[in-house]
Protein backbone atom coordinates (compact mmCIF):
# COMPACT_ATOMS: atom_id res chain seq x y z
CA UNK A 1 0.00 0.00 0.00
CA UNK A 2 1.26 3.47 -0.89
CA UNK A 3 2.00 5.75 2.04
CA UNK A 4 0.15 9.05 2.10
CA UNK A 5 1.23 12.41 3.45
CA UNK A 6 3.27 15.37 2.33
CA UNK A 7 5.57 13.27 0.18
CA UNK A 8 2.57 11.99 -1.79
CA UNK A 9 1.35 15.53 -2.50
CA UNK A 10 4.64 16.72 -4.00
CA UNK A 11 4.24 18.00 -7.55
CA UNK A 12 5.03 15.37 -10.17
CA UNK A 13 8.05 15.69 -12.41
CA UNK A 14 7.44 17.07 -15.90
CA UNK A 15 6.03 14.46 -18.23
CA UNK A 16 8.85 12.47 -19.76
CA UNK A 17 9.23 12.49 -23.53
CA UNK A 18 8.22 9.19 -25.12
CA UNK A 19 11.17 6.97 -26.04
CA UNK A 20 11.88 6.43 -29.67
CA UNK A 21 11.84 2.87 -30.99
CA UNK A 22 14.72 0.90 -29.51
CA UNK A 23 15.22 3.25 -26.54
CA UNK A 24 13.26 1.26 -23.99
CA UNK A 25 16.50 0.48 -22.16
CA UNK A 26 16.91 4.18 -21.43
CA UNK A 27 13.64 4.24 -19.51
CA UNK A 28 14.77 1.23 -17.49
CA UNK A 29 17.97 3.07 -16.58
CA UNK A 30 15.97 6.17 -15.67
CA UNK A 31 13.75 4.12 -13.35
CA UNK A 32 16.77 2.69 -11.52
CA UNK A 33 18.42 6.13 -11.30
CA UNK A 34 15.22 7.61 -9.86
CA UNK A 35 15.06 4.86 -7.24
CA UNK A 36 18.67 5.58 -6.20
CA UNK A 37 17.89 9.30 -5.91
CA UNK A 38 14.89 8.56 -3.72
CA UNK A 39 17.01 6.32 -1.51
CA UNK A 40 19.70 8.98 -1.12
CA UNK A 41 17.13 11.70 -0.42
CA UNK A 42 14.99 9.81 2.07
CA UNK A 43 17.60 7.51 3.57
CA UNK A 44 14.91 4.83 3.66
CA UNK A 45 14.15 2.24 0.99
CA UNK A 46 10.46 2.39 1.96
CA UNK A 47 10.37 5.69 0.08
CA UNK A 48 10.85 3.72 -3.13
CA UNK A 49 7.43 2.71 -4.45
CA UNK A 50 6.13 2.28 -7.96
CA UNK A 51 4.25 5.55 -7.62
CA UNK A 52 7.16 7.57 -6.20
CA UNK A 53 9.55 6.27 -8.84
CA UNK A 54 7.08 7.01 -11.62
CA UNK A 55 6.60 10.53 -10.25
CA UNK A 56 10.36 11.05 -10.12
CA UNK A 57 10.84 9.91 -13.71
CA UNK A 58 7.79 11.76 -15.00
CA UNK A 59 5.81 8.77 -16.24
CA UNK A 60 2.63 6.96 -15.30
CA UNK A 61 3.14 4.09 -12.87
CA UNK A 62 1.88 1.44 -15.35
CA UNK A 63 4.75 2.43 -17.68
CA UNK A 64 7.12 0.72 -15.24
CA UNK A 65 5.64 -2.75 -15.67
CA UNK A 66 7.22 -3.58 -19.05
CA UNK A 67 10.60 -3.13 -17.34
CA UNK A 68 9.96 -4.22 -13.75
CA UNK A 69 7.07 -6.46 -12.63
CA UNK A 70 7.03 -5.09 -9.08
CA UNK A 71 8.84 -2.88 -6.56
CA UNK A 72 11.24 -5.60 -5.33
CA UNK A 73 12.46 -6.01 -8.91
CA UNK A 74 13.38 -2.31 -8.97
CA UNK A 75 15.19 -2.70 -5.66
CA UNK A 76 17.07 -5.71 -6.96
CA UNK A 77 18.26 -3.66 -9.95
CA UNK A 78 19.36 -0.87 -7.60
CA UNK A 79 21.30 -3.28 -5.40
CA UNK A 80 22.92 -5.00 -8.37
CA UNK A 81 23.99 -1.63 -9.74
CA UNK A 82 25.55 -0.61 -6.42
CA UNK A 83 27.39 -3.90 -6.07
CA UNK A 84 28.72 -3.44 -9.60
CA UNK A 85 29.93 0.05 -8.67
CA UNK A 86 31.58 -1.27 -5.51
CA UNK A 87 33.26 -4.05 -7.45
CA UNK A 88 34.61 -1.60 -10.04
CA UNK A 89 35.88 0.67 -7.29
CA UNK A 90 37.71 -2.16 -5.53
CA UNK A 91 39.29 -3.34 -8.79
CA UNK A 92 40.44 0.21 -9.51
CA UNK A 93 42.05 0.34 -6.07
CA UNK A 94 43.87 -2.90 -6.81
CA UNK A 95 45.19 -1.48 -10.08
CA UNK A 96 46.34 1.71 -8.36
CA UNK A 97 48.00 -0.05 -5.43
CA UNK A 98 50.38 -2.06 -7.56
CA UNK A 99 52.71 -4.70 -6.11
CA UNK A 100 52.59 -6.16 -2.60
CA UNK A 101 49.80 -8.67 -1.84
CA UNK A 102 49.46 -7.53 1.77
CA UNK A 103 49.20 -3.85 0.80
CA UNK A 104 46.67 -4.73 -1.89
CA UNK A 105 44.50 -6.63 0.57
CA UNK A 106 44.59 -3.74 3.04
CA UNK A 107 43.76 -1.29 0.25
CA UNK A 108 40.73 -3.32 -0.84
CA UNK A 109 39.43 -3.71 2.71
CA UNK A 110 39.86 -0.01 3.51
CA UNK A 111 38.16 0.96 0.24
CA UNK A 112 35.25 -1.28 1.18
CA UNK A 113 34.90 0.47 4.54
CA UNK A 114 35.12 3.86 2.86
CA UNK A 115 32.31 2.98 0.48
CA UNK A 116 30.12 2.05 3.45
CA UNK A 117 31.00 5.34 5.17
CA UNK A 118 30.26 7.51 2.14
CA UNK A 119 27.04 5.74 1.10
CA UNK A 120 25.38 4.47 4.30
CA UNK A 121 21.84 4.27 2.88
CA UNK A 122 22.95 2.40 -0.22
CA UNK A 123 25.22 0.12 1.81
CA UNK A 124 22.46 -0.81 4.25
CA UNK A 125 20.11 -1.56 1.37
CA UNK A 126 22.72 -3.68 -0.41
CA UNK A 127 22.97 -5.98 2.59
CA UNK A 128 19.33 -6.61 3.32
CA UNK A 129 17.57 -3.58 4.65
CA UNK A 130 13.79 -3.53 4.62
CA UNK A 131 13.27 -4.14 0.93
CA UNK A 132 13.89 -7.89 0.85
CA UNK A 133 10.48 -9.55 0.39
CA UNK A 134 9.33 -12.99 1.39
CA UNK A 135 10.17 -15.21 -1.53
CA UNK A 136 7.00 -16.29 -3.27
CA UNK A 137 5.38 -12.91 -2.71
CA UNK A 138 7.33 -11.11 -5.43
CA UNK A 139 9.08 -11.74 -8.73
CA UNK A 140 12.42 -12.40 -7.01
CA UNK A 141 13.95 -15.86 -6.69
CA UNK A 142 16.32 -17.48 -4.23
CA UNK A 143 19.01 -17.33 -6.90
CA UNK A 144 18.54 -13.58 -7.32
CA UNK A 145 19.37 -13.02 -3.66
CA UNK A 146 22.02 -15.73 -3.28
CA UNK A 147 24.24 -14.28 -6.00
CA UNK A 148 24.26 -10.70 -4.74
CA UNK A 149 27.75 -9.50 -3.90
CA UNK A 150 29.53 -12.67 -5.00
CA UNK A 151 31.94 -10.74 -7.26
CA UNK A 152 32.90 -8.52 -4.33
CA UNK A 153 33.61 -11.55 -2.14
CA UNK A 154 35.69 -13.04 -4.94
CA UNK A 155 37.92 -9.96 -4.94
CA UNK A 156 38.65 -10.60 -1.25
CA UNK A 157 39.22 -14.31 -1.94
CA UNK A 158 41.71 -13.53 -4.70
CA UNK A 159 43.51 -10.84 -2.67
CA UNK A 160 43.84 -13.16 0.32
CA UNK A 161 44.94 -16.00 -1.93
CA UNK A 162 47.73 -13.79 -3.27
CA UNK A 163 48.87 -13.18 0.33
CA UNK A 164 48.96 -16.92 0.96
CA UNK A 165 50.96 -17.52 -2.23
CA UNK A 166 53.44 -14.83 -1.19
CA UNK A 167 53.88 -16.38 2.25
CA UNK A 168 52.25 -13.41 3.96
CA UNK A 169 49.21 -15.29 5.26
CA UNK A 170 48.88 -18.64 7.00
CA UNK A 171 45.28 -19.14 5.84
CA UNK A 172 44.59 -22.73 4.82
CA UNK A 173 41.22 -21.89 3.28
CA UNK A 174 41.24 -18.45 1.60
CA UNK A 175 37.63 -18.79 0.47
CA UNK A 176 36.28 -19.40 3.96
CA UNK A 177 38.63 -16.89 5.56
CA UNK A 178 37.63 -14.25 3.00
CA UNK A 179 34.00 -14.70 4.10
CA UNK A 180 35.09 -14.31 7.74
CA UNK A 181 37.04 -11.20 6.77
CA UNK A 182 34.02 -9.75 4.99
CA UNK A 183 31.87 -10.39 8.06
CA UNK A 184 34.41 -8.54 10.19
CA UNK A 185 34.47 -5.58 7.81
CA UNK A 186 30.68 -5.57 7.54
CA UNK A 187 30.30 -5.61 11.30
CA UNK A 188 32.69 -2.67 11.66
CA UNK A 189 30.96 -0.72 8.90
CA UNK A 190 27.56 -1.33 10.47
CA UNK A 191 28.62 -0.40 13.99
CA UNK A 192 30.35 2.75 12.82
CA UNK A 193 27.11 3.76 11.13
CA UNK A 194 24.80 3.12 14.09
CA UNK A 195 27.05 3.91 17.07
CA UNK A 196 27.03 7.64 17.74
CA UNK A 197 29.80 7.71 20.33
CA UNK A 198 32.37 5.00 20.83
CA UNK A 199 36.15 5.30 21.29
CA UNK A 200 37.14 3.13 18.34
CA UNK A 201 40.84 2.19 18.43
CA UNK A 202 42.57 3.98 15.56
CA UNK A 203 43.89 0.70 14.23
CA UNK A 204 40.68 -1.31 14.63
CA UNK A 205 40.37 -1.95 10.89
CA UNK A 206 43.99 -3.14 10.69
CA UNK A 207 43.42 -5.45 13.65
CA UNK A 208 40.37 -7.00 12.00
CA UNK A 209 42.13 -7.45 8.68
CA UNK A 210 45.35 -8.85 10.16
CA UNK A 211 43.54 -11.30 12.43
CA UNK A 212 40.86 -12.60 10.09
CA UNK A 213 43.17 -12.81 7.07
CA UNK A 214 45.80 -14.65 9.18
CA UNK A 215 48.47 -12.19 8.09
CA UNK A 216 51.99 -12.26 9.46
CA UNK A 217 53.12 -9.32 11.57
CA UNK A 218 55.81 -8.13 9.16
CA UNK A 219 55.00 -6.36 5.91
CA UNK A 220 57.03 -8.37 3.42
Amino acid sequence: MERTGKAASAPPAPARARNRRGEGGRLRDDIVAAAVELLDEAGDERAITLRSVARKVGIAAPSIYPHFPDQPAIMLAVVRQEFSGLENSLRSILDETGDGPRRRLYAVCNAYLEFARLHPERYRTMFGGLWVPDLGESSLTTQDLATLGMETIQILVDALGDCVAAGQSTSTDPSADAVALWLGLHGLAHQRAVTRAFPWPEDIADRIITTLAHLDTVDA
